[in-house]
Order: C-alpha cells, then sequence, then structure tokens
C-alpha cells in the first residue's frame, strides 16, 4: 500500500444527490467489463435505482482535492425475508439474518486511486453509518482481478458462506458475511 492520498469522503443517504458521481465512477470502474450484459451502464443504472429507494440506503463517495469522484461504496438494510439472502446457496444461518443486516451492495476504486487504503475507507465509513446491524454481507466476482478482490475481502474479515447468481447475466459470486464491527477495529 502507497501513501494514503488527501481525500474528502461524503455520506450521502438519498440518491439524487450522488446519482451522477456514482455512474461516473462506476463506468470507469468496470470500463474493460461494460460490453457484458450484467456491467453494461444501463443494468448499473437500473439496480443503483432500485437500491436507491430500498430501505436503509447509503452511500459514501471519495473525492480528490480537485473535486473529482474517484471512489464510491454504498448499501441497504436488509431483512430475513430480502431476496438478497434467498439467493444465496445454502441459505445463510439463522445467525446471520435474525436481524436485519447491511448488504454492501458495491465498492469501486479508479484505477490511480487502488492500493491506497481509499477502498477500506470507504468501506469502514460506510459500516460507521449504520450502528444497530450486526453483520454485513457482500458478494464478489471470485475472477475480479485474479482473485485478489476476494482475497482483499477475506483480509478485512469476510468469510465465504456460500454462492450466489443474482441474474442469469450474472457470474457465480461468492456470498460472504462478517460482523459489522471487528473487535480492535476502528470501524
Amino acid at each position: 500500500m502507497t501513501t494514503t492520498p488527501a481525500l474528502t469522503l461524503r455520506t450521502f443517504d438519498a440518491l439524487a444527490p450522488a446519482r451522477d458521481d456514482l455512474v461516473a465512477v462506476y463506468c470507469d470502474v468496470r470500463a474493460d467489463l461494460l460490453h457484458l450484459p450484467n456491467y453494461a451502464v444501463a443494468a448499473f443504472v437500473e439496480r443503483l435505482d432500485r437500491h436507491g429507494s430500498d430501505p436503509g440506503w447509503t452511500a459514501v463517495l471519495a473525492y480528490a482535492d480537485d473535486g473529482e469522484p474517484v471512489g464510491y461504496a454504498y448499501s441497504n438494510v436488509i431483512s430475513a425475508d430480502d431476496r438478497w439472502w434467498k439467493r444465496f446457496t445454502p441459505f445463510p444461518a439463522p445467525e446471520f439474518i435474525e436481524q436485519p443486516a447491511i448488504a454492501l451492495k458495491e465498492l469501486g476504486l479508479r484505477v490511480p486511486w487502488r492500493k491506497t487504503g481509499t477502498s477500506l475507507r470507504l468501506h469502514d465509513t460506510l459500516l460507521a453509518a449504520h450502528v444497530t446491524e450486526p453483520y454485513v454481507s457482500l458478494m464478489v466476482n471470485p475472477a475480479a482481478g485474479g482473485g485478489k478482490v476476494q482475497r482483499l475481502y477475506e483480509s478485512w474479515g469476510y468469510q465465504s458462506v456460500g454462492i450466489s447468481q443474482p441474474s442469469p447475466e450474472s457470474p457465480v459470486l461468492s456470498a460472504m458475511i462478517r460482523p459489522t464491527r471487528l473487535s480492535g477495529a476502528p470501524t
């Protein structure tokens, strides 16, 4: 990891003021995948608009000194009957779903800002916005970055609990969970 750059992190609890910046960063982060149906801009925008109206939607955007958005993370609060859990194979253990949890839906960072600690800052700031949910879950493409992305999440305390395929166009994803607050971690 290189030196952490100066950034401003902004937290949003409504989609409208963050939408354009989220889409702009997404297009850059996923530029090499935009030709695939699941990663197409239209598919992302549809998901973003749907997620933005879901309970507990929260986003954190990172901005460089010049005001350019360089990264983002966003989540929703989910309950035991949420379709998020229903797509897990096997179905998650009761301890993970007996209380509302956080579903980390997206985390993306422009290339020049990777390996600077910014993604962890986005992640931890997002989790800090959720004060009552005991668990956070995410889905990651195990092939992303040659497996590096999943290993990064594992280094943050996530454990794979199964697989998920949210849509027919989606790759099979690793379904991961961890406590929202790790003992000894400043989240």
